[in-house]
């Protein structure tokens, strides 16, 4: 085997083409390993766990660039390594060659029709981006995060002042008039209106809205730290506004994770004031049933299906019946051994994770989430029942996001499957626009890797996996869901499904 390790000081690359280019890599031949990143502290560690943390690179500092692989000789290690610096070494540019704008002024005079700019930057840059689209009077979609808080409510007020919103920082999804930005799915049209404080939860409630015929008007981010105190629901409040004067919307669903107790009745008592039907979903309040024209739920998916009873739509989703949900718990308990107690959840969605936390809140579960009973001691390894959320800053600094590059994810399905006292892996594969074009190719080829090691330890090792998506959406959703069942792997519609039956799959173990 040959190893190459190359520190390049001082050279940043965006984290999508750093993982194009290790994806690249990979296919060299004879190459077995390949990973092209900055030298942030957590990278580090992931080098480390892969075995390709030389002293230079951890010595490295976080704005250097380190390209690090394994081939089966020397020959094609450096063939591989040429390859790296080529790629690196290639311009972006847009369609046919053409040059893409350099700065934001650029971009707007080259399509002077456009009124809302994307704006993904590191975060130290992003403020002023943001404050200068605003200043040239264009709505923002801020999907950078690491923004400090006072920068965001400075650009929220004034957003406030012009007339504009301002969707983030850290607003991973949105689908205005059917456009979709950042992380979103194909949702046909419909009367719904979502305003969601959580990608993945708005991307949820948007696919169950579309799978139960209800579809969607528009659907608003805020960014995850709208409902603070500090910032005072500025963007809810605001598009919540918009939603209400919208004739092509009739009904209004929220999502959040738990906000300040006082912007959580700011909000509750602006929707009260709404002439249309409002159902909130503050995941966690614990707050439950109808006022008035308000609708209070516990899950996403009861959001969605409340929201599609409201303007007559279907409203049951597909799921397995008692019959056959414990058909394959009882199954699953058969070949369980004696050691196998925990569960090890790893999620890609955040709010996802969120919910599932709440959902096996028995299981005293930790987590690198708030909700859970206590945080990891190192959020690389597990401990008792653990369910993490691998789209946080600390495992996405400096790398894609892992609904992009699942890499990460893979690596630690596999360290998982090698605990011998893992019961049962519960996970989330979400589609949809910007998501990972083939992920459950991946994942599939992944997990079976996983279970034919746990096997020939002598242990069957269950795996559950809700995929958030609709069938319209770019990667075939049936496709997706055949490559998993193919891997005798259960494919749940909603992820409150899903964690349904992770909890009755350990009821026997932990009561």
């Amino acid at each position: 085997m040959a190893e190459r390790i190359l520190i390049r000081a001082r050279e940043y690359h965006d984290s999508v083409r750093l993982m194009r280019v290790s994806e690249a890599i990979r296919k060299s031949p004879g190459v077995t390993e390949a990973m092209v990143m900055m030298a942030t502290p957590n990278n580090k560690k992931i080098l480390g766990n892969a075995g390709l943390l030389s002293g230079e690179a951890e010595a490295a500092r976080a704005d250097d660039l380190i390209i690090a692989l394994i081939a089966d000789c020397e020959a094609n290690a450096a063939t591989a390594l040429e390859l790296a610096e080529d790629s690196l070494a290639q311009k972006p540019g847009g369609a046919a060659g053409v040059a893409l704008p350099r700065t934001l002024d650029a971009a707007q005079a080259a399509t002077p029709g456009a009124n809302v700019v994307a704006i993904s930057v590191p975060g130290e840059h992003a403020y002023r981006e943001a404050k200068r689209a605003l200043e040239l009077g264009l709505n923002v979609f801020l999907f950078s995060d690491n923004v400090a808080l006072e920068d965001e409510r400075r650009l929220k007020e004034l957003a406030a002042e012009k007339n504009r919103l301002v969707m983030g920082p850290d607003c991973g999804t949105a689908i205005i008039g059917g456009a979709c930005l950042g992380f979103a799915n194909k949702v046909r049209p419909g009367k719904v209106g979502v305003i969601g404080a959580s990608g993945t939860g708005t991307q949820e409630i948007t696919s169950l809205l579309d799978w139960l015929g209800a579809g969607l008007s528009h659907a608003i981010g805020t960014g995850g730290r709208d409902l603070k105190a500090e910032i005072g629901g500025a963007t809810m409040l605001q598009a919540l506004d918009l939603l209400a004067a919208d004739p092509g919307t009739e009904v209004i669903a929220i999502t959040s994770k738990p906000p300040s107790a006082e912007v959580a009745e700011k909000v509750v008592a602006a929707c009260r004031a709404v002439g249309k039907p409002v159902v909130i979903n503050f995941l966690g309040l614990g707050r439950t049933g109808t006022e008035g024209n308000v609708t209070f739920t516990d899950t996403l998916a009861e959001t969605a299906l409340a929201a599609a009873r409201l303007i007559g739509a279907n409203d049951e989703l597909p799921a397995l019946s008692e019959e056959e949900a414990e058909t394959y718990l009882a199954a699953a308990r058969a070949k369980r051994t004696g050691g196998q107690k925990y569960l090890r959840g790893l999620y890609a969605g955040g709010t996802l994770c969120y919910e599932a936390l709440l959902g096996l809140k028995e299981l005293k579960v930790q987590s690198n989430l708030s909700a859970g009973a206590g945080p990891l001691p190192d959020l690389f390894t597990s401990v008792g029942h653990t369910v993490i959320d691998m789209g946080e800053d600390d495992y996405t600094d400096g790398r894609p996001h892992p609904m992009i590059d699942p890499g990460l994810r893979n690596q630690r399905i596999l360290k998982e499957a090698a605990d011998p006292e893992v019961a049962l892996l519960l996970l989330d594969l979400v589609i949809g626009y910007a998501a990972h074009e083939d992920p459950a190719e991946s994942l599939a080829r992944t997990l079976t890797e996983a279970r034919a090691s746990a096997a020939e330890a002598g242990r069957e090792l269950p795996v559950i996996v809700t995929i958030c998506g609709t069938e319209a959406d770019p990667q075939d959703h049936a496709a997706q869901v055949a490559r998993l069942e193919t891997a005798d792997i259960l494919v749940t519609r909603s992820n409150a499904e899903a964690v349904r039956l992770a909890a009755a799959y350990l009821e026997d173990i932990h009561g």
